[in-house]
């Protein structure tokens, strides 16, 4: 594998510039006086930004984007070997990287370099300890996939050694970094489009954990099923983190994790306020700006990671209340005729659940879901979770499958999705096309709903095109 001097900068080229963490990584490099350029199937915020820093950016991924002078081709898991960019870069002899192998190189100059995983909430979790150690004036290089407006976009290049990043499992890609602490948030069935099965997914996570070096630890979510045996061959500390239902005494806090939540409650607007417990003692109260239970729980590790590179509690105290998330996690977009109206990039069945359980204590009259499924192969494998989750919301609105890589509809559908909702008694509609569900929510909505626009896809431009009318 082709192995980057960032001493000596050269020519890479991206094939899906525009993708949040490719467009980040193209921007570091840049910064580092690296020659960049790049492709993508579409023109977006992101591609146009690029361009602003001196970035060309080719529309459209054809074989003569590829020249001769480019010494490195850098690849997402989304690019098939057909490519014509991949074709012609391998026809030309140029080195050809993916992306994960690309961000391990750079993970690798790190001395501090924390990678958070897990099936759902790394984004949440990524920008969580990315506000703690900017606050405690580290200084840290960040890359996110999701805009976190504290650093204006997905990526902040910093000057320590310190590097935060998240870290993807799909096709194994986290098995690329080297990080020196993780965090494993949780593991569920998901990618089935790769993965074989649950036992294959925890199989990988195990391998991410043997990563991490002695000196190096691993915050582990307690609620993981015998994390304890899945992580036995880790050589680097274990840390188990988790939830304390009921009251605990401060004086002497019973725990059987290293990290935990004690105390726990909840405003009117559903955002956790909690003890911060760590090794049996009682470290501070902790108030959240975030809304729901998981929130609590993705707020455990970030906070534990964040007192080992040393920032104060006193300032984890004071920044906490302030950070909101970052966008399409729950965004508040704005109000429409009386319609409260949301935007969440939720697309796992265990993300629509911690979303709308949140989403219930609000105070709307109605909560009214609509719902992109994001890929066939999670749509036909997690059905009836799907319907499950769903149900939570009085009124769901199901638009077509997001295919995003895939061909094959693997016989579901939508529709398929909403009969299985509809035998749980809830109301539920499906359309064709964003213009059709507009013109729905246009009819349909009524002063004190509050509306949520859900998924991975292009579904948030149903909430901004309602509150453009």
């Amino acid at each position: 594998m082709y192995k980057i001097d960032f001493n000596t900068p050269i020519h890479i080229h991206f094939i899906g510039i525009g993708g949040i963490s490719m467009s980040g990584l193209a921007k570091l490099l840049k910064s580092r006086g690296f020659t960049i350029s790049g492709s993508d199937w579409h023109e977006s915020d992101l591609t146009r930004e690029l361009e602003t820093l001196g970035i060309h950016v080719s529309i459209g991924q054809h074989a003569e984007n590829i020249t001769k002078d480019m010494d490195l081709v850098v690849y997402t898991a989304a690019v098939q070997e057909n490519n014509e960019e991949y074709c012609a870069a391998r026809a030309l002899g140029i080195s050809l990287m993916p992306r994960s192998v690309l961000l391990g190189q750079i993970m690798k100059q790190y001395p501090h370099a924390a990678g958070i995983a897990g099936t759902h909430g790394k984004t949440t979790t990524t920008s969580l300890l990315s506000v703690l150690l900017l606050a405690g004036e580290l200084d840290p290089t960040i890359t996110v996939g999701g805009v976190l407006d504290v650093i204006g976009g997905n990526l902040r290049i910093g000057q320590s050694g310190y590097f935060v990043a998240e870290a993807c499992e799909y096709t194994n890609t986290f098995l690329s970094l080297f990080p020196t602490d993780v965090i494993i948030l949780n593991i569920e069935e998901d990618h089935l489009d790769f993965f074989k099965d649950l036992e294959d997914i925890r199989c990988s996570f195990a391998k991410y954990a043997a990563l991490v070096p002695a000196e190096g630890t691993a915050y582990v979510n307690a609620e993981i099923e015998d994390y304890q045996t899945l992580f036995a061959n880790a050589c680097c500390t274990i840390a188990s983190y988790g939830i304390l239902d009921g009251t605990t005494s401060l004086s002497t806090p019973s725990t059987p994790y290293t990290y935990a939540a004690a105390n726990v409650i909840y405003d009117n607007h559903g955002c956790g306020s909690f003890d911060f417990i760590a090794e049996g003692r009682f470290l501070g109260r902790i108030e959240l700006g975030l809304i729901g239970r998981h929130n609590v729980s993705n707020a455990l590790p970030a906070i534990a990671l964040a007192l080992k590179y040393g920032v104060s509690m006193e300032t984890i105290q004071k920044v906490l209340p302030d950070f909101h998330g970052t966008r399409r996690r729950f965004e508040y977009k704005g109000t429409w005729n009386g319609v409260r109206i949301y935007d969440d990039y939720a697309h796992h069945p265990t993300e629509i659940r911690a979303t709308l359980s949140s989403a219930a204590g609000c105070g709307q009259t109605r909560t009214v879901t609509v719902f992109q499924p994001h890929t066939y192969t999670r749509t036909k494998a997690l059905l009836p979770e799907f319907a499950e989750a769903l149900a939570l919301s009085d009124v769901v609105v199901l638009a077509k499958i997001y295919a995003a890589r895939e061909t094959d509809t693997l016989g579901v559908s939508s529709s398929l999705l909403a009969e299985e909702i509809s035998k749980k008694g809830k109301e539920v509609y499906c359309f064709e096309t964003f213009s059709e569900i507009q013109n729905f929510l246009l009819q349909f909505c009524s002063v004190g709903d509050l509306l949520i626009t859900m998924g991975a896809g292009d579904i948030v431009n149903v909430a901004e095109n309602l509150l453009g009318k």
